[in-house]
């Protein structure tokens, strides 16, 4: 992301100006636009005009408008963030108050403007303005005839290529069909590789499955390579890393990214950091219970207290559309990070971050333990699954 202007005084107002270079800045964007934000950038809007005999043509037009927004709309695929709302600024080709829908994509320029900025969205700015924060890490998942090339950025869990290739079954005295069938399967994820893995960029390449599978694919990528003198792979040969994983399916990569092998290879990158933080937690959980709580309720009773050490929590909460309930989750991090405790953010679109949500997007591994939360969780289970 390229920061053109960033104009925001000591009481939180202001601008700031954004110009999206990579994929990943849209999810930047899509994560700083609130319902209520006011937009600006440039669009096509379609114009009628009358002529004096009465016919009427329609042309498009590139104009810039601002708009106020009602509704976010995240296409991952096409990396389009959809905004929809009320022009608020006079202009030639769109009435004030008409509905406009402005289509934010890739190198197109964008001015934000908040109602009040908080310390979240201004480090969400901070660290997609920050190049060293995209070190990234490619998966392949697979098992025999099915295989996923993902992408795992700092923020999100992208794939990339799915490959599906039915391979005929060994038959006594005739296995020719079952290695053609491999063959086939095997060079289709070579391609995916070469396709999708910019090693520019990769700091590492995971190839994953049950059984021997990656094995006899590095083997097979690595003849071809030599055969057909593919440099980008022989070049790169020491960023792969084969590991274990259950199946072939993108779930698969949870377990994939929690072997200490792979966290060790993966250290410098922000994934690792969110995949070891959860380890710890479930950890504690199973260990010690009364320093790991989940759950809006109880993970403010223990930054009450002064208790939270690494606080888990999901970006997803700040994009709630209730602006007190927003501020809160602000006001919570910035608590703990007061009383000398550290937050990760998760993103909810990388596999640690689907898994934090299924405990309600928010927890804690205390400083010490405070078993008069687990009898409170006693009193009222359904009290706090109410408050998420």
């Amino acid at each position: 992301m390229k920061l053109v202007n960033r104009n925001v005084d000591k009481s939180y107002q202001g601008t700031v100006v954004l110009i999206p270079e990579e994929p990943e800045d849209m999810w930047h964007a899509y994560n700083l636009i609130s319902e209520g934000d006011s937009v600006r950038s440039t669009t096509i809007r379609k114009v009628q005009n009358e002529t004096a005999t009465g016919s009427s043509t329609s042309n498009r037009v590139r104009t810039t408008l601002t708009i106020r927004v009602e509704s976010i709309d995240f296409d991952t695929q096409a990396c389009v963030l959809r905004l929809k709302g009320r022009n608020i600024e006079e202009n030639q080709y769109v009435k004030m108050g008409a509905y406009h829908t402005l289509d934010l994509e890739l190198n197109r320029k964008f001015q934000l403007c908040k109602p009040e900025w908080d310390t979240i969205a201004l480090e969400r700015i901070d660290m997609a303005c920050d190049v060293t924060q995209s070190a990234d890490v490619a998966a392949v998942v697979m098992q025999e005839g099915l295989a996923h090339v993902c992408l795992i950025t700092s923020s999100m869990t992208l794939v990339r290529s799915k490959i599906e290739i039915s391979i005929p079954r060994k038959r006594k005295g005739n296995v020719q069909q079952h290695e053609k069938g491999l063959a086939k399967f095997y060079e289709s994820v070579m391609q995916g590789i070469l396709r999708h893995v910019n090693f520019d960029v990769v700091k590492c390449v995971l190839i994953a499955s049950p059984g021997f599978v990656r094995d006899q694919f590095f083997e097979y990528m690595y003849q071809q390579a030599v055969n057909s003198d593919i440099k980008v792979l022989l070049e790169n040969k020491s960023k792969f890393m084969l590991v274990h994983s259950s199946s072939g399916f993108k779930h698969s990569l949870k377990e994939v990214l929690q072997e200490p092998a792979v966290i060790a290879k993966m250290s410098d990158t922000k994934a690792a950091g969110e995949v070891k933080a959860l380890e710890q937690f479930y950890t504690v959980l199973q260990c010690e219970p009364a320093k790991a709580f989940y759950g809006k309720k109880h993970v403010q009773m223990a930054a009450e207290a002064m208790a939270i050490e690494t606080l888990l929590i999901s970006d997803n909460l700040f994009r709630c559309k209730d602006v007190s309930q927003r501020k809160e989750y602000v006001c919570l991090v910035e608590s703990v990070r007061d009383a000398g405790g550290e937050v990760k953010i998760f993103s909810s679109m990388h596999i640690s971050g689907e898994q934090l949500s299924q405990l309600t997007g928010i927890a804690a591994i205390l400083r010490f333990p405070m078993p008069e939360l687990e009898d409170s969780d006693n009193d009222d289970v359904g009290d706090d699954s109410d408050s998420d």
